[in-house]
């Protein structure tokens, strides 16, 4: 059977892992990028590169959106033409991290242009998108979650969480966890560094107990080294924990531990941080308690 032709709109840190393990499993890829360097890394392992998003989706089965936020997305979509330029029944995957009424809106505006639609954003940072390991969360019809399963799994494990939408409230639930427990993670370092224990050793004591997890295992790891080279960087965090603040309020619920981290975001970023990995925001902690940061 022939593989479905890709379109990949979005090659950034991890756009371009996840572009390129589709190529090296055998699909047709077209990519396109703002900044066209970025998606000619793709040219050695098969892919052709587009001019415009419309041009990348113009004989696509399948269209996938990797891109920074949601007005990024609707500007690709909508006023850049890729929507438009969409075979009918296409299917448009959106993974970026967007907000769910702008993902809801697009399942609206796919549907009106007779195209089937799922948002799926992802987490696992770039190790992730690299190694084919993220989780992916599907929002969208079950045949349609269906059909794009082997491409899915090229990149991850993909769960359906519920309709359109769905999957960027599970996204902003991972984001939460996420960012709270990098700050928990971030103040317990500290704790231990300040009261006099070696805090690598009182990582690596915790490790297999309650207090483990992934974060633990690989942010804690870079806030040891002072590594805040960007997998997933703090201006993005700053942007899904302000989203999921928002929705949060929308829906009438009281978060204080997600709105007191969201503070902690806004600072590391206001303090020239946003480009530095979600784990810098121990630098952030340093700068708190009057302690020297570099």
């Amino acid at each position: 059977m022939d593989k479905a032709k890709l379109a990949f709109l979005g090659t950034g840190i991890m756009g371009v892992q996840m572009a390129r393990r589709l190529c090296e499993a055998g699909y047709p890829l077209t990519a396109w990028n703002r900044s066209r360097e970025k998606a000619e890394r793709l040219a050695t392992h098969g892919a052709e590169i587009a001019e415009s998003p419309a041009a990348a989706v113009a004989e696509c089965d399948i269209a996938i959106v990797m891109l920074s936020d949601g007005p990024v997305c609707d500007e690709v979509l909508y006023d850049q033409g890729a929507l438009a330029a969409l075979p009918r029944q296409s299917l448009l995957i959106v993974m970026s991290s967007i907000p769910v009424e702008t993902a809801e809106g697009q399942a609206q505006k796919a549907a009106e242009r007779g195209l089937r639609y799922i948002d799926a954003p992802v987490s696992g940072g770039e190790r992730g998108a690299t190694e084919g390991t993220l989780a992916i969360m599907a929002g969208g019809a079950p045949e349609d979650i269906e059909a794009a399963r082997e491409i899915f799994e090229v990149m991850g494990r993909v769960t359906h969480v519920g309709p359109a939408g769905s999957g960027e409230l599970a996204k902003l639930a991972n984001q939460m966890i996420v960012a709270n427990t990098i700050a928990t993670i971030s103040e317990a370092l500290l704790l231990a560094k300040r009261g006099g224990a070696d805090p690598a050793a009182v990582r690596e004591a915790l490790l297999g107990g309650f207090a483990d997890s992934t974060i633990l295992r690989q942010h804690g790891e870079r806030i040891l080294k002072g590594d805040f080279a960007p997998g997933g960087p703090s201006k993005y965090q700053l942007k899904d924990q302000t989203t999921a603040a928002a929705q949060a309020r929308k829906l009438e619920l009281e978060l204080p531990v997600t709105e007191l981290v969201l503070g902690l975001y806004e600072a590391l970023v206001e303090h020239g941080d946003g480009e530095l990995d979600h784990s810098a925001l121990y630098r952030e902690l340093l700068r708190r308690n009057g302690l020297p940061v570099d």
